[in-house]
């Protein structure tokens, strides 16, 4: 004889409190199940796109970092070769004024182009190094900008990626320094920008063209 089983079914009270909690809880959960990253974790190829564009954004801060550490390199041998230019003609005049003699005046004077010579001629040795050296600045201070630049239009369309999820189209790619060089035109003064570039160049040179004529005037006076 099969004995009959009365159900019995027991109501939990929820409480207003709970009820708010369980709300706020299934909200999170649809939020994360929507989230754009979950979306782009779900879609494969949203998914590598993002680890390639981290990728070579991490490449762009090494090479950022790279040329950084060298320009401050260069700054440092650019002020060693003017520190030497200015020392080796300080000690040059030094030198030529306390060999000037009363008994030798005219000997002396007769030869004043030798030490002018020997003054110019190692300035331009030393004038040319400083010239190497801030074409080798400026040149890694122009692919430091375009890395730069680069970077930051990188790390904009990575963010737009982040904030789209799904929703980002694949076929779009980063407009890079090239791209944009296309699209806009800039003007600017050659010859200002060039002297602004070089500046201790020119004012090594004028240094130098003081000191020829202050060998004879040293040496004649």
């Amino acid at each position: 004889m099969a004995e009959l089983k009365e159900a019995h079914i027991v109501e939990i009270p929820v409480d207003e409190e709970h009820q708010q909690k369980l709300i706020s809880a299934m909200t999170t959960i649809s939020a994360i199940q929507h989230h754009p990253l979950m979306e782009i974790s779900e879609s494969p190829g949203h998914l590598l796109l993002l680890k390639l564009w981290q990728r070579e954004e991490n490449l762009f801060g090494r090479r950022i970092a790279i040329k950084e550490t060298r320009m401050d390199t260069i700054r440092r041998e650019i002020f060693q070769l003017c520190c030497f230019f200015f020392i080796f003609h300080g000690f040059f005049l030094t030198v030529l004024f306390t060999s000037y003699s009363e008994d030798h005046h005219h000997n002396v004077c007769h030869k004043w182009w030798v030490p002018s010579i020997l003054s110019v001629s190692t300035s331009f040795v030393i004038i040319f190094m400083v010239q190497m050296k801030l074409c080798r600045y400026w040149k890694v201070s122009r692919q430091l900008q375009r890395e730069r630049t680069d970077n930051r239009t990188l790390t904009r369309c990575i963010q737009e990626l982040r904030m789209k999820g799904a929703s980002f189209d694949l076929s779009k790619e980063p407009q890079t320094t090239k791209r944009l060089k296309s699209s806009s035109v800039e003007i600017k003064w050659k010859p200002l920008t060039w002297f602004s570039q070089y500046m201790i160049t020119v004012c090594l040179f004028c240094f130098t063209g003081l000191i020829f004529p202050a060998c004879r005037f040293i040496l004649c006076a």
